[in-house]
């Protein structure tokens, strides 16, 4: 494995792809791109780079789909988020004018199954390769068996609880489906060989690029405060002291960027920062300047609207499409110096700030109440930290208790190892492959395994592998997925086989099953039972909507918890084709 140290920078476009030159928006690649760059266009070997963020992967990953377009092939770029899945369609235009297809495949669109099958470059979640590649037997589908190329960005992911499965089991479907070749894209990480060990990418084409590859050097550390017994009270603590980091380049026209936990604590930590930041004189906004008001005119949201004038705005997945691209392209402008917004940010959109400040490490989890901020989370919002071409440096810091420095501060300096997150999850992912029909029986799970990123985590002398392995296909059965015998043969039953095919959590498979078997078919009852969905965690409700709720639902869905009572009540109404303000609607 390579650990590169200075050299000289900037092999020409012109030279390495002459005929995609006018596919970059550059002259000459940086000196991390130069370096990686004979792997990519000399070898055939699948490839992982690690590098800071805003080094310049995104060029990596461009490079390897010229490569894949020169041969004739098909490229599949996986994008962390759907946000990004839109970014790139935008951006890679440039492919369009040369005349190659870029297709997003993202649920939220309707799938055209002949442009995905004549793309030369798709782009998609892991979430939605998982979904097509278990249909990839069906002709609406098959595209995904014909890719040449498959470029992870982010490949960390790995290591998301929510995600990191859903990355690994894809990627070893893909390799089985149709083996193209790799290319996967990391933030620095300190196990970059465990990954290239699992993708089989050899020595000479696995880069770990250190700091001294990062455009603009980074100044990280935490930030303490003194925590009290009220979480309101230090909330604003955290704020303040968030500020008091930002203040010194704010004044000097550097732009800070603020991470909060949630999209409400986005908007209220803007309008309690614009009075702070009155209050301590600093001088921002653009309250002066007619034509900006005059474009803030345009922006849907309220709140926003008078915020963005005085230099600060919030950015957060509520916000409609339009404000959002609006903030982004504001922020980028300087026209807003200060920014608040949720973790989404760091992996959707690259938006760089001289200074980046973590005012929570704490999220408010629906089952588990307060937990942690994933540490991967953390590093990624952390390396938005400076903006190259403007800043000589970027500022990084985490807003912290006292008696939780020295743990930042270790992350901080040591970084994160990458773990498999398949574990947590098997069982779903095991039922889709049992119902794809990879897995037959016990020895077919285990030779499954042997492929994923789990097996290179635990390694071949783990005796509880093979036990796992036989306890989640007895839990499988036991929950009526899939039909079983002596020997531990299994097949998919209908439900196994629809909970596969209709992407659903196996809790909520189970539930639509014991609501058909128990006679109780009505509409009230459906819509009850999808509310109550897994796949509806992270919906809440506030208290200035219960009065809404309960207008359209009066004492109907008593039984369900807040949030689920919510996405009742939003089905009922829209069922009704109304929504009623007032608490003294009755149902219709």
């Amino acid at each position: 494995m390579a650990h590169y140290a200075d050299s000289e920078a900037g092999t020409p476009v012109s030279d390495a792809l002459p005929e995609f030159a006018d596919a970059f928006p550059f002259e000459r690649f940086n000196r991390m791109q130069s370096e990686a760059l004979p792997a990519l266009t000399d070898r055939t070997d699948n490839v992982v780079v690690s590098a800071p963020t805003a080094s310049g992967k995104t060029a990596i990953a461009e490079v390897a789909i010229c490569e894949t377009l020169r041969e004739g092939g098909t490229a599949l770029f996986l994008a962390p988020m759907r946000a990004l899945t839109n970014e790139k369609e935008s951006e890679w235009e440039r492919f369009e004018e040369l005349g190659y297809s870029v297709y997003v495949v993202t649920g939220e669109r309707d799938l055209n199954p002949r442009q995905a099958e004549r793309a030369d470059v798709l782009v998609m979640t892991p979430e939605k390769a998982d979904s097509a590649s278990r249909k990839h037997d069906t002709s609406r589908y098959d595209f995904i068996t014909d890719i040449d190329c498959c470029i992870i960005d982010e490949v960390h992911l790995l290591d998301s609880e929510k995600r990191g499965s859903v990355l690994e089991v894809t990627v070893s479907r893909l390799r089985r489906l149709c083996a193209p070749r790799i290319v996967a894209l990391s933030a620095t990480m300190t196990n970059v060989e465990d990954v290239a060990e699992w993708l089989d990418a050899p020595e000479a084409t696995t880069f770990a690029f250190g700091e001294e590859y990062r455009p603009v050097p980074l100044d990280a550390d935490v930030a303490t405060y003194r925590h009290g017994d009220n979480a309101f009270a230090d909330k604003y603590r955290r704020l303040y002291r968030a500020i008091d980091v930002a203040e010194p380049h704010l004044r000097e026209d550097g732009q800070a960027l603020v991470f909060v936990s949630s999209r409400q604590d986005t908007v209220q930590a803007a309008k309690k920062a614009r009075d702070e930041l009155t209050e301590r004189d600093i001088p921002m906004g653009a309250r002066g300047d007619y034509d900006f008001h005059t474009d803030a005119a345009e922006l849907e949201d309220d709140t926003l609207r008078q915020s963005v004038l005085d230099g600060v705005g919030f950015h957060h997945a509520g916000l409609s499409k339009a404000d959002k691209s609006l903030v982004e392209e504001w922020f980028k402008a300087g026209h807003i110096e200060l920014l608040f917004s949720t973790s989404t940010l760091a992996w959707g959109v690259n938006l760089p700030a001289r200074c980046v400040v973590i005012r929570d490490t704490k999220l408010h989890d629906p089952l588990e109440g307060e937990v942690d901020m994933s540490p991967l989370d953390l590093l990624q919002m952390l390396g938005r930290a400076g903006r190259p071409g403007y800043d000589d440096q970027g500022y990084a810091r985490v807003v912290c208790d006292r008696s939780e420095a020295d743990k930042y501060r270790r992350l901080l300096r040591d970084g994160k190892e990458i773990e498999s997150r398949l574990a947590a999850d098997l069982d779903a992912h095991l039922n889709a492959e049992i119902a794809m029909g990879t897995v037959g029986d016990l020895e077919d799970v285990l030779s499954w395994l042997s492929t994923t990123f789990y097996h290179v985590r635990v390694g071949d002398t783990d005796t509880d592998v093979r036990e796992q392995a036989a306890s989640t296909l007895r839990g499988l059965f036991d929950r009526g997925f899939v039909e079983m015998d002596g020997d531990l043969s299994v097949e998919a039953t209908p439900l196994g086989q629809l909970a596969s095919s209709y992407y659903l959590r196996l809790d909520t498979a189970r539930s639509f099953a014991d609501l058909a078997e128990s006679g109780d078919v009505t509409v009230d009852s459906i819509l009850a039972t999808v509310a109550d969905a897994g796949e509806f965690d992270s919906v809440s409700a506030r208290q200035d909507e219960q009065d809404a709720i309960h207008a359209v639902l009066g004492s109907d869905g008593e039984e369900l918890e807040g949030g689920a009572r919510k996405v009742y009540a939003i089905l009922r109404a829209s069922m009704d084709g109304t929504t009623r303000r007032s608490s003294k609607a009755t149902r219709g």
